[in-house]
């Protein structure tokens, strides 16, 4: 009765004796037990919770209840208060399975989140030492043995008792109380415009402020909800730091301690609405989800790998089993593959001799057929051997019949070249005596113009002697004509030697190919319209400078 009381109490629940003992009256079912009771608390006192009840007080009352029967005699490095606030941590964190435990991955969370609060380094490979230990005996604590390990200061070497009581009351906070972040700030009063100094307290969707941080004298609260915002405010009134909360009915000007406290309290408050109006759980409890829901997705894949690792156990040995029914099977059919092995030997041995006699005979069949293939064989190289001479012989001819052709056309480019030398050698000679009368006429005139005239003559002497110039040039270039041209007639007369040789040679062939037969040989005309003649722009630029000549002489 005291316990029904006690919790009805706490958990703000109307108390109702009478319920209490008609359900526990005594009858022939024997005195009240753990079985009788579970329905009634589940009944009548837990199906009517609200969930407006303190709820540190209620696991105050169960630490009451349990601690100390459960909590360990030896002294430890933390309070007692402390202990209830690692037990409560540990209700949190464990798994939603009876016996309550916590598995080694929440372990390294919370000892983290412990040494992070203490300033200290995490030690990883004291930690994997440790969980190597514990999952080759368990796996997990129970609330008590965790207690003992914080408490034995195994993780927390070098730090005293009150660094660790901060640090685990901070976590408390945190984890336990939903405090995302906590400290002074001074905040301005909406009557007298004063700025006061207030211990501030942020959760997930308010912000309380006390005359300080014992929590005693709560002074207000700042309601957040999706529609708040928060914005920086320069600094003004002698106040610096400033910051503003705007909710729908009011908004608070607050000013931090110094710019990197403004930094951290704006983003945190605009993280919880944020998360507010996504409507997000906090940040630690929505991470302790995820944590478990990994978990749960790794057993569910180990038990489904055990699963598959049972069915691949029956399925080996139902193959054994196969295996050595086979393995019987195959010395029986042995047995008898032996028994008929001798029969097939005695066979054999009949049939290897019949086999005998007619693969003599057909071994002399194939060596005649053989010396016969021989001698195909032969013939056959032959007639090949008689096709690839004349094959060769005929590419031979065609290319004595290109060399004829080729120095018939560099004959006749030779030709055509001495020509159009010869045309411009003439016309050379026909205009140096033009110049030359002119010359012999500009003498004869008068004395008044004879020094003009000698300075013309001057120049015409000069364009003679270019003219000249020219002319030798050109009669070089008609001599290695002429030597290309004795050298192209001995190509042609080497060509037609080597045809000639090469007709007598196919003459003794039985007419296996045809004679290919050289063109006309009708002579040709030499002009200056030939391959080696010059084009027209040459004719024309030829032209230009001859007219340019003359006209400098005249």
């Amino acid at each position: 009765m005291v316990l029904s009381h006690n919790l009805c109490t706490v958990l703000n629940v109307p108390h109702d004796p009478v319920a209490l003992e008609e359900h526990f009256r005594d009858d022939d079912e024997g005195p009240v037990s753990n079985q009788g009771y579970m329905p009634y608390l589940n009944k009548f006192i837990l199906e009517k919770v609200q969930g407006n009840f303190d709820k540190v007080e209620f696991n105050r009352m169960c630490w009451t209840l349990c601690a100390k029967k459960n909590l360990s005699r030896s002294p430890l490095l933390i309070s007692d208060e402390d202990a209830f606030k690692v037990w409560v941590i540990f209700n949190f964190l464990s798994e939603d399975k009876y016996p309550l435990i916590i598995v080694p991955e929440e372990i390294e969370y919370l000892l983290k989140k412990l040494t992070e609060a203490m300033g200290a380094g995490w030690q990883q490979e004291q930690f994997d030492h440790y969980k190597i230990a514990l999952n080759t005996s368990r796996e997990g604590l129970s609330a008590w043995e965790l207690i003992d390990l914080i408490g034995s200061g195994q993780f927390s070497k070098g730090m005293d008792r009150q660094t660790v009581s901060m640090a685990i009351n901070e976590v408390f906070n945190e984890l336990i109380l939903d405090v995302l972040k906590q400290g002074y700030m001074l905040k301005k009063g909406h009557k007298r415009k004063n700025w006061t100094e207030r211990w501030f307290v942020l959760k997930p969707n308010i912000i309380s402020y006390y005359v300080s941080e014992d929590l005693k004298d709560k002074k207000g609260d700042i309601i957040l909800d999706g529609n708040c915002c928060v914005e920086a405010l320069p600094d003004k009134d002698g106040k610096k730091c400033l910051f503003l909360i705007k909710c729908l009915d009011k908004s608070f000007e607050i000013s931090a301690s110094d710019k990197k406290k403004k930094q951290e309290w704006i983003q945190a408050i605009q993280t919880t609405v944020n998360l507010l109006r996504a409507g997000s759980p906090p940040p630690h409890k929505e991470a302790r989800q995820k944590r478990k829901e990994l978990r749960q997705k790794l057993l569910a894949e180990q038990e489904e790998l055990e699963r598959q690792m049972k069915e691949l156990q029956t399925a080996n040995e139902n193959k054994q089993k196969e295996l050595e029914t086979v393995r019987k099977q195959l010395e029986a059919a042995a047995a008898r593959a032996a028994e008929e092995e001798k029969k097939r030997l005695q066979t054999q041995v009949e049939l290897q001799d019949r086999f005998s006699l007619e693969l003599e005979r057909e071994k002399m069949v194939r060596q005649k057929m053989e010396e016969q293939v021989a001698q195909k064989s032969s013939e056959l190289e032959q007639y090949l051997q008689r096709v690839r001479e004349l094959e060769e012989m005929y590419k031979q001819l065609q290319e004595a019949l290109e060399d004829e052709k080729q120095a018939r056309q560099d004959e006749e480019t030779v030709r055509k070249l001495q020509a159009r030398l010869l045309e411009e050698e003439s016309a050379k000679r026909a205009e140096l005596e033009k110049w030359h009368l002119q010359q012999q006429q500009t003498i004869q005139m008068t004395e008044a113009e004879k020094q003009e005239l000698e300075n013309q003559r001057m120049i015409k002497e000069q364009a003679l002697q270019v003219a000249m110039q020219q002319l030798e040039q050109l009669e070089l270039e008609r001599k290695e004509a002429l030597e290309q041209y004795e050298e192209v007639k001995k190509k042609l007369e080497t060509a037609a030697n080597n045809t000639k040789s090469w007709k007598d040679k196919v003459a003794h062939h039985e007419g296996l190919i045809r004679l290919i037969e050289p063109g006309s040989k009708n002579p040709h005309l030499i002009t200056n319209w030939g391959p080696a003649a010059f084009t027209e722009a040459e004719l024309e630029q030829r032209q230009k400078s001859w007219k340019g000549k003359k006209t400098t002489s005249e």
